[in-house]
């Protein structure tokens, strides 16, 4: 908790640090590039650096983090900090990086406000900033301490790559070494390290979207992004027989073990932790009550379909309702309702007990989450997973 010095100082200069947060990361991450361009190799996504979403992100980061320590004394935002974490973990981020941002982000501070950083100050924003950082080191070595093995990427050889839409793939792959391999679970993801055009790596998390638990593959699904570095090289040059690198297993979004109702609400790729899901339950028999929700610009562009529907149809208490942009032809085999337009929770009956997964955009998430608190579902039984820079911004209502 924030120290009763710190508290005051915290709660007045809020709103300065919160104003100029815009202006201090940029800045903080020039410094921090130029000093250790090393990060951007494998580590920082240069896309985001180019679209300026990981500059929001670490503002959203220290902004929400100070704002809940005002708010909420002697807690801790533990549920955000797990996601954080997870996504940490998943690139391989070390203690010794929590040293380097401190440094480049204070000197960014100081230059930015200037003479408001008085020592108090300075001491303030710095004890917020290591409460922080000191649980996600927590959390972290604890994940790292759970894995099979002491590595943090492995080779793992592509041994099946097949369309699962127009615009998304799947790939199968098989270890191409002898590391032990890490057993995942149904929602989880994991990052992907691949070399691009200029040979820099770069990294992306992609969910596991069949066969999670399994220790002889990974199955992954990734969707085309025109003018994005990493998916054109996966999808237009990575061939089967190639190798590629892989983290373990990380993500705090996963099935639950518990027999209730169960609502796998997603739009577009975000069915891909839906899908594990899905897979898991077919391949355990498990007789629980499945309210399948999923959105998708048409019937054509539903990646993993015959999948997904495949494995609704082997569970015996499973339901399946479609929102399409372009509504199909005619009724959707497996489903029972295909309505045209944007998904609501109105148009169903969702068991008042049941637990609920999201995946999808932020806006959709945003959206489906304030109709399942509407409804009277406990925020604590919502489950969301957030691909992007940003993980506070899902639970904004």
């Amino acid at each position: 908790m924030l120290s009763d010095t710190a508290r005051p100082i915290i709660e007045a200069t809020l709103p300065l640090v919160g104003s100029r947060i815009g202006e201090i990361t940029p800045l903080f991450y020039e410094k921090m590039f130029a000093a250790h361009p090393e990060l951007l190799n494998g580590m920082f996504s240069r896309a985001n650096q180019a679209n300026g979403e990981q500059r929001k992100a670490l503002a959203g980061a220290i902004a929400a983090f100070a704002t809940h320590l005002v708010q909420n004394p002697g807690t801790l935002p533990e549920a955000v900090l797990a996601r954080i974490a997870h996504k940490h973990a998943s690139l391989g981020i070390t203690p010794d990086m929590y040293e380097i941002v401190y440094k480049y982000l204070f000197e960014a501070i100081a230059e930015d406000l200037g003479e408001a950083v008085t020592p108090e100050v300075a001491a303030a924003w710095s004890e917020v900033y290591w409460l922080m950082a000191e649980a996600l080191m927590k959390i972290e070595s604890g994940l790292y301490a759970r894995q099979a093995n002491n590595v943090m990427w492995a080779p793992w050889r592509v041994v099946e790559k097949k369309a699962s839409s127009a615009t998304t793939v799947t790939f199968v792959l098989e270890p191409a070494d002898d590391s032990p391999v890490t057993p995942g679970q149904p929602g989880q993801f994991l990052s992907v390290r691949v070399p691009v055009e200029d040979g820099l790596l770069q990294v992306r998390q992609y969910s596991l979207s069949a066969d999670a638990e399994s220790t002889e593959r990974r199955v992954f699904t990734t969707k085309y992004n025109d003018g994005g570095e990493v998916s054109p090289i996966l999808h237009e040059k990575v061939k089967v027989g190639d190798v590629v690198e892989l983290s373990n297993p990380y993500g705090d979004v996963t099935l639950d073990d518990s027999d209730g109702p169960l609502v796998l609400a997603s739009a577009g790729i975000g069915c891909t932790p839906s899908a594990s899901i899905l897979r898991s339950l077919a391949n355990a028999g498990s007789d629980r009550e499945v309210l399948v929700l999923h959105a998708e610009r048409s019937l054509e562009a539903w990646a993993l379909s015959d999948q997904m529907l495949g494995d609704i149809e082997k569970i015996d208490d499973a339901e399946l309702h479609l929102w399409l942009q372009q509504p199909a032809a005619g009724p959707v085999e497996g489903a029972t309702a295909a309505r045209e337009g944007y998904m609501s929770l109105s148009e169903v009956d969702v068991p008042a007990d049941a637990n609920l997964y999201l995946c999808g955009p932020l806006g959709f998430m945003q959206k489906i989450r304030s109709e399942a608190i509407a409804l009277g579902i406990p925020a604590q039984r919502i489950h969301y997973e957030v691909f992007g820079p940003d993980l506070w911004l899902a639970s904004a209502n």
